[in-house]
């Protein structure tokens, strides 16, 4: 037997040699790991800086004091995301009515947010994270298909700057809108 003859340190030592073995695996076979885990309920949102379809720069700060419903969505103009971001459109008077705001980013760039903003007339900021780093800060990075994207989830913002909620798993692009809708009213 080799090693310590203490049967815990030796399985200590074997799960710390498989979980670097894992590590490095992962980096060398290009599987997104998130670094950061995604802010929990009640913690403050990440502060984040990025610009929009039309080139206009977006803090977070811009909007203390208001609900802010922050959704990340993995690809600009691909069927899912495009029925979330009408349906986030179609209600955006609604959303309006109670002072909240609604963003979305992905990794698109801002041209590719441009196109798609004008091609379905979504009125709200469609933020680029190109540079992945808000979605990293948010724990969304995943990959899918072998490209790197931003999971479907979504942070809905006290005006505090503090996260009232967070829309990890199965997030329904079709009834995910009047999901937030509902939940907002009952924060409220």
């Amino acid at each position: 037997m080799i090693g310590s003859g203490r049967p815990e340190v030796e399985g200590e030592n074997l799960m710390k040699k498989l979980a670097l073995g894992v590590a490095a695996a992962a980096l060398t076979c290009g599987v997104v790991t998130t670094v950061l885990a995604a802010p929990a309920v009640g913690e403050a949102a990440p502060e984040f800086r990025l610009q929009d379809q039309n080139f206009q720069w977006h803090d977070l700060g811009d909007y203390a004091g208001q609900w802010v419903v922050l959704y990340f969505y993995p690809k600009a103009d691909t069927p899912g995301c495009t029925t979330e971001a009408c349906e986030f459109r179609d209600n955006i008077f609604s959303f309006e009515d109670m002072g909240a705001v609604i963003l979305g980013v992905s990794l698109d760039d801002v041209n590719s947010q441009k196109e798609f903003s004008e091609k379905y007339s979504l009125p709200f900021p469609l933020l680029s994270d190109a540079q992945q780093v808000v979605a990293e800060r948010y724990g969304v990075l995943t990959e899918f298909f072998g490209n790197v994207v931003a999971d479907r989830q979504t942070f809905l913002i006290n005006p505090q700057g503090k996260i009232a909620k967070h829309y990890e798993e199965g997030v329904d692009p079709e009834a995910h809108s009047a999901e937030v809708l509902n939940d907002l009213k009952s924060l409220m």
